[in-house]
């Protein structure tokens, strides 16, 4: 069998691990043929591929980004559709397809499916935003580097007695904020489930400086004020029709500043939350899931995606995946709301 893989979407730390461990296990358990796509579905649409074999993967489950390249084409666009991928696969003699990307990159290997093609899926999405999986490789690394972020600021907004505002990813979910935030000691946390008002982040602001301290706000790029229908977006539309997301940090800080009369600077985090070296933790669920997502082509599991359940690694249709979003529950957003102010 020869098997084409993919990676779709924004990059996370651990797709590499990902592609190593389908590799390895493919070749040595199952003698499988692999061969990668350029830049995600636009390779599959190009028919822009790449050899993959044991050279090709060798110690690169430790490197951020992906080998293969990435990006959010969408398959059904353009010259793309059914007929095109199944003429690039037989051309190329494909047999199947691993797909690893996110919600956009899911839904259309569920639409290709659907049609016929041959497709296990691999989550990925640093926002840890997909209900199926427990955790998604990636989540881990950007919540260390957040969290690593928000400590430099702490001293620098103790050494100036200013408030500072940390931006974060987060477009649907605030788990990465949540995380980050609660281990940075963040004095509030503004979460895409929870519209809060000027007046309560202020409060909370007031009350740290009160106490002698610089606050620190961490705030999701999906976060609405209770006054906002929508959130904050000026950067258009991605290429599966969502809103590029971005700059409530800066939108929010002057206004603390005039509320509270505290001098108040933001930072987005950005695309630093994803490069870089995945953590231990990245390495190994993204390889355990390269290793399940060639187990599940093996046994035909088409239409599929391997996922994280408790310690284990488990498939599930992409019915599934893409049903409902990981939110932050209640209890967990009152938990850390305890400590804010």
């Amino acid at each position: 069998m020869r098997i084409g893989i993919l990676t779709s979407g924004g990059d996370a730390p651990g797709l590499n691990a990902v592609i190593r461990g389908a590799v390895f296990t493919g070749i040595q358990v199952y003698n499988q043929e692999f061969v990668g796509f350029r830049n995600g579905w636009r390779g599959v649409v190009q028919g822009d591929i790449v050899p993959l074999g044991r050279h090709e993967v060798k110690g690169i489950s430790k490197q951020g980004g992906t080998i293969l390249g990435t990006s959010r084409t969408n398959p059904f666009e353009g010259i793309g559709g059914v007929d095109r991928v199944n003429e690039v696969m037989r051309t190329n003699g494909i047999d199947a397809i691993i797909a690893i990307g996110g919600e956009g990159t899911l839904a259309a290997a569920r639409r290709l499916t659907d049609a016929g093609i041959k497709i296990v899926g691999v989550p990925k999405t640093v926002d840890n935003d997909l209900s199926a999986t427990d955790y998604s490789f990636g989540f881990d690394t950007a919540v260390g580097i957040a969290t690593d972020a928000m400590d430099r600021l702490r001293t620098t907004g103790d050494a100036h007695d200013r408030c500072m505002v940390a931006e974060v990813m987060g477009r649907h979910v605030g788990w990465i904020a949540l995380h980050s935030g609660m281990a940075a000691g963040a004095h509030a946390i503004l979460i895409p489930e929870r519209k809060t008002s000027v007046e309560q982040i202020c409060d909370w602001v007031t009350a740290a400086h009160d106490r002698g301290r610089a606050p620190l706000v961490v705030v999701a790029e999906g976060f609405s004020l209770d006054s906002m229908d929508d959130a904050h977006s000026e950067r258009g539309l991605d290429a599966f029709g969502r809103p590029r997301l971005g700059g409530i940090g800066e939108m929010i800080a002057p206004i603390i500043e005039e509320r509270t009369g505290i001098e108040t600077r933001a930072t987005t985090l950005g695309h630093i939350q994803r490069g870089g070296t995945p953590s231990a933790f990245d390495r190994v669920l993204a390889t355990r899931l390269g290793m399940a997502a060639i187990n599940s082509v093996v046994e035909g599991n088409w239409g599929q995606m391997v996922a994280l359940r408790g310690t284990d690694i488990v498939h599930v249709p992409f019915e599934e995946a893409l049903g409902t979003l990981n939110t932050v529950p209640d209890s967990r957003y009152d938990e850390a709301r305890i400590l804010f102010g």
